[in-house]
């Protein structure tokens, strides 16, 4: 596999891994998600975020604080 070619481990594909990587329940990430409250994208019918977005903009929320 060529370097163009790999995927990142650090994407998270779904509502699922999403909610398992933050710690919420997926309905609630879901809505999240749909508000565009979470740093993620939609590709289709799937959501998809980076652990890197996430940890940002979580860093960003508490430091905000």
């Amino acid at each position: 596999m060529t370097e163009a070619t790999k995927i990142d481990s650090t994407v998270l594909w779904g509502v699922k891994n999403i909610a398992r990587a933050i710690g919420k329940p997926p309905r609630g990430v879901y809505h999240l998600l749909e508000t565009g409250r979470l740093p993620a994208r939609k590709i289709g019918r799937q959501w998809i975020a980076t652990k890197e977005a996430l940890d940002r903009f979580f860093a960003d929320q508490v430091g905000g604080q």
